[in-house]
């Protein structure tokens, strides 16, 4: 049998087994944000001496013993304990032992419920911060590789079949976009969790006095929650923070799979650096991007943090239940392995390189350019629809011969349309399309430059 140590156990008969005892405590998971609790505690304990509810020498006692508490984890010479069950216990009981009676007014008003809330929200904000600054380096990585190859074409692909041309730089720049994206989300779902439920007590609030908007300012929280009722068993923030690692973690496995497949012998466009590659135990010739294929694999537990935290909150009746205890199991899986492959992304797109030469040679391959021409015949007043029937048909035409658009003689094009003139050979060829697109944001060199120098603005402004 375990021995009891918390006072709520007054309510129940006998010891709890330690198979209970073991069964029930987050300890193992929660004492990871023991600051957030400590800072929590010691502006709750102020408030509560501002509002008369303990004297300034309890406030003093409690704010100085927390601190000790603090030093001692830092220190790794605190013992935790799992009899506790979690942080607020340990930390609350540690209090008593150092400090006496003083400790146990420190509870005063507030639930576990709300404490671990509001902890939890204090955690979140800070790791939603880290894992911007990890975005924004990685976006700077591919700002920087970006301008190495502003003028460099590759072949743009859909069904990842060939499509049209496009400069290096700005297939780099699509992922800065992409990652913006995840950037402004976290910042959106901070500005969510950012709310104090702290003094909401267990679902009802108190009797007592407190001045909740008080703790909430020495917290730099912005406002505090409404409804005691909702902010106990509150985890939408949770919820939301996952699926923003998730979709991060879409992205860079996004990533991986392209630039799985651009290494490979039939694509050739890119080269990954030995350190972030692995060979085989069999085949001496083997270069494996085994690090992109773990990134596309990590992913994975993130999605499954979560359909766990989903799954958890989707038939929680209203008010705190304790299934909410494993949402730190969820949150901090999502937001660890989120900045892990953060991290290395960044360390691979840094060593990667581009197979300018390689893919030259075969840049004319595919018809890149079979969607320029077909707009070079809009601009003589063709239909669209007219000429994409056109420029498919010589696509065919071409093809059945061994031939590229650049090869035919102009009569041969006047064969397939009236429409064509001497100035088509301007418009043919990937090089000829990819500097010819006009539109805001299209993959052409000139909007390559254009869109570098707006990323290295805003990226430089964080």
């Amino acid at each position: 049998m375990a021995k009891s140590k918390r006072s709520w156990e007054k309510r129940l008969a006998g010891q709890r087994e330690k198979l209970v005892v073991d069964f029930v405590q987050s300890l193992s998971v929660d004492k990871r944000i023991y600051k957030y609790d400590i800072v929590g505690s010691i502006t709750h304990a102020q408030m509560l001496a501002e509002k008369g509810l303990i004297t300034k020498k309890d406030f003093g006692a409690i704010k100085n013993g927390l601190i000790e508490i603090s030093q001692e984890i830092a220190e790794g010479k605190f013992r935790f304990d799992a009899s506790y069950e979690d942080i607020h216990m340990a930390v609350e009981e540690a209090l008593v032992a150092k400090i006496g009676d003083a400790g146990r007014k420190l509870h005063t008003g507030r639930s576990r419920n709300d404490q671990v809330s509001t902890d939890t929200r204090l955690w979140m904000r800070d790791e939603i911060e880290i894992l911007q600054a990890k975005i924004t380096l990685l976006q700077r990585a591919f700002v920087k590789q970006a301008k190495e190859y502003t003028d460099d074409l590759m072949p743009a692909y859909t069904h990842l079949q060939r499509a049209q041309p496009v400069a290096i730089g700005a297939y780099l720049l699509s992922f800065v976009e992409k990652f913006e994206r995840d950037y402004i989300r976290l910042g959106n779902c901070r500005e969510l969790a950012n709310a104090s439920p702290l003094g909401s007590g267990a679902v009802a609030g108190s009797t007592l006095p407190l001045d909740r908007k008080k703790t909430a300012k020495q917290l730099g929280f912005s406002d505090i929650t409404y409804s005691s009722i909702d902010s106990a068993g509150d985890r939408d923030f949770c919820a939301e923070f996952i699926f923003d690692c998730a979709l991060i973690a879409t992205h860079l496995s996004g990533l991986a799979e392209d630039w799985i497949i651009y290494c490979s012998s039939e694509f050739g466009l890119i080269r990954i650096d030995d350190s972030y590659c692995t060979s085989s135990s069999m085949m001496p010739q083997k270069r494996n991007p085994d690090v992109l294929e773990l990134i596309r694999g990590r992913a994975a537990s993130v999605y499954g943090s979560l359909m766990a935290m989903l799954t958890i909150l989707k038939a929680q009746p209203t008010g705190y239940n304790r299934d909410l205890q494993e949402d730190k199991v969820h949150l901090f899986n999502a937001g660890d392995t989120t900045g892990r492959l953060l991290d290395i992304a960044d360390g691979i797109v840094v060593h990667t390189s581009f197979e300018r030469k390689k893919i030259l040679d075969r840049i004319d391959d595919g018809f890149l350019d079979a969607t320029a021409l077909a707009e070079y015949l809009v601009s003589r007043q063709v239909a669209f629809r007219e000429a994409h029937g056109i420029v498919a048909t010589l696509v065919n035409f071409c093809e059945k011969q061994g031939r590229k658009f650049r090869d035919l003689e102009l009569s041969e094009f006047k064969k397939h349309s009236p429409a064509f003139e001497e100035d088509v050979y301007k418009y043919i060829g990937a090089a000829n399309a990819a500097k010819r697109y006009a539109t805001d944001g299209a993959g052409g060199p000139g909007q390559t430059k254009e869109q570098i120098n707006y990323w290295q603005k805003q990226l430089s402004q964080r």
